[in-house]
Order: C-alpha cells, then sequence, then structure tokens
C-alpha cells in the first residue's frame, strides 16, 4: 500500500509541475499580448507628436533665416549667415555631445537577468529532486 501512495504523490507532484509549467506559460503569453497592445495603441498616438516634430523642425529653418536677416542689418550679409551657421552647428555639436554621453550610461537590466537566472536555477533543483 505505501508504494501505490509515493506512485500517487509522485504522479501529483509531476502533474502540479506539468501545471504550473503550463501556467507559467500562459501568464507569460497574457503579458506578451498585454504589452504588443498597450505599445501599438502607444505608437498610434505618437504619430501626432511625430508630425508636430516634423512641422517644428521644418518651421525651424524660418526662425534662423530670421536670425540671420535680423544680424544682417548691423553686419554683412554672410558675415550674417556665416553667425547663424555656425550656431547651429555648435548646437547639433552639443546635443550630440549630451546623447554620447546618456548612450554611454545605458547598462543591461542586471536585477532583471539575476532574478531570471535565480527562478531558472531554482526550477531546475525543483525537477532534479524528483
Amino acid at each position: 500500500m505505501k508504494i501505490a501512495e509515493e506512485t500517487s504523490i509522485g504522479g501529483l507532484v509531476r502533474d502540479a509541475t506539468a501545471h504550473l509549467s503550463t501556467l507559467v506559460r500562459a501568464e507569460v503569453e497574457l503579458a506578451k499580448s498585454e504589452v504588443a497592445g498597450e505599445i501599438k495603441k502607444g505608437v498610434k498616438g505618437s504619430v501626432y507628436f511625430i508630425v508636430a516634430l516634423a512641422v517644428l523642425l521644418f518651421s525651424s529653418f524660418f526662425f534662423f533665416f530670421f536670425g540671420a536677416e535680423l544680424l544682417d542689418v548691423w553686419l554683412p550679409r554672410w558675415s550674417a549667415f556665416l553667425i547663424v551657421f555656425g550656431l547651429m552647428l555648435l548646437t547639433a555639436g552639443l546635443f550630440a555631445f549630451l546623447g554620447v554621453r546618456k548612450l554611454k550610461k545605458l547598462r543591461a537590466p542586471q536585477r532583471t537577468i539575476d532574478s531570471a537566472r535565480d527562478t531558472v536555477a531554482a526550477l531546475r533543483h525543483r525537477g532534479e529532486g524528483h
């Protein structure tokens, strides 16, 4: 009778492990579908911001042209446009420098990686115990 009980307990543990695995897979699939849906909504909403940014970018040309024309009142025309061009290059260089600094600070999500490794190790350890 004891062997039958051990077999049934072993079977229960196997079944529980299989159900747990199925549950985890289902949770991951649910999370993926929810995140994908939210990303699609975000992309659709961000199109308006992209259009606004494009209009702003193209209209900035007129602002810089205005600045050069304003400097033309006091300076020769060629030097006014050269000054505006130089300021644009300096601004672009500054933002490129700031962007590079931020990108160099990017790190891998180490806590998430460690947590995933710990979970895999724990599940393997449980599987070896059978």
